[in-house]
């Protein structure tokens, strides 16, 4: 015969005569360890997982034989100043757009991609190593979703987003550059005399997300969240070189030669702009 304290709680209260409430205080009633034999067991779990709060370490004990009622745990963890209070974790701010430089109009709102190297977008994201943070700045072309250039840097400057843009001008310039229009957010670095001087220098036209518009800039921020989720995310950089290494692995193998996207008819962009490209230039 089955005793009730060896069925499930569900079971135990699926009569509806008795509520979870009341059997969780009549097992209090009854638990074989009182408070201050919890007391160590309770102290031995935050200290072995901090970041623990009273439910999770309800449920450890709970793995541990010890039967007892999650307001019981957190009435001790209160009385021992046991209850964590994670600091919130500190996040690098990308975007500085209150700076005295110009800004320049949408030029891409609304407007039709029909060719490639008609549109760039450019963003910057940061990435947590153990010891410091670095970041990267990439450039995508609208039409294919690929990324053209990009560089990780421990520096969040203009240099930074110069770098990318020299890769993307040296992959795509055999395409041709005129009528080009590189967007960006209203960064400072993107706002640089730096970037401005080189974008002007090749005829690219400079077109800057409206103030406080985060949809402006949806494609490159899709594309960061892509490769954080898809590649970031899952791994554990112990250096820069380390981060370096599989990102550009990421970009390069991964995103642009095999992902697929759905709004280029599930192709990767390399496949997708080899196809136009072949129809465009014979």
């Amino acid at each position: 015969m089955i005793k009730q304290s060896e069925l499930p709680l569900s079971r135990v209260c699926s009569n509806e005569t008795i509520t979870r409430a009341t059997y969780y205080r009549l097992e209090d009633q009854n638990i074989s360890c009182s408070d201050t034999s919890l007391e160590p067991l309770i102290q031995e779990i935050a200290l072995e997982f901090p970041f623990y709060g009273y439910r999770r370490i309800t449920k450890e004990l709970h793995n541990r034989g010890e039967p007892v009622n999650h307001k019981k745990v957190l009435k001790i963890m209160h009385a021992e100043n046991l209850l964590c209070r994670q600091k919130r974790q500190f996040k690098p701010i990308t975007t500085q757009s209150n700076h005295g430089m110009a800004i320049y109009p949408n030029l891409v709102k609304d407007l039709v991609i029909t060719r490639p190297n008609q549109v760039w977008v450019a963003d910057i994201t940061y990435i947590h190593l153990p010891r410091e943070f670095v970041y990267l700045a990439v450039i995508l072309d609208l039409f294919s979703r690929k990324c053209i250039g990009w560089e990780l840097s421990r520096n969040i400057d203009a240099e930074l987003t110069l770098d990318a843009l020299n890769m993307a001008i040296a992959a795509r310039k055999h395409i041709g550059l005129s009528d080009l229009i590189h967007h960006s957010d209203r960064g400072v670095q993107y706002a640089a005399k730096l970037s401005v001087d080189r974008l002007n220098e090749l005829g690219i036209r400079i077109s800057m997300s409206g103030k406080g518009n985060a949809y402006d800039n949806a494609f490159a921020e899709s594309f960061m969240k892509t490769l954080k989720v898809e590649e970031v995310y899952l791994n554990e950089y112990e250096t820069f070189q380390d981060a370096l290494t599989n990102i550009q692995r990421f970009i390069e193998e991964v995103y642009n030669e095999k992902r697929l996207h759905s709004s280029i008819g599930y192709q990767s962009p390399n496949k997708f702009e080899k196809e136009v490209l072949n129809i465009t230039l014979t």
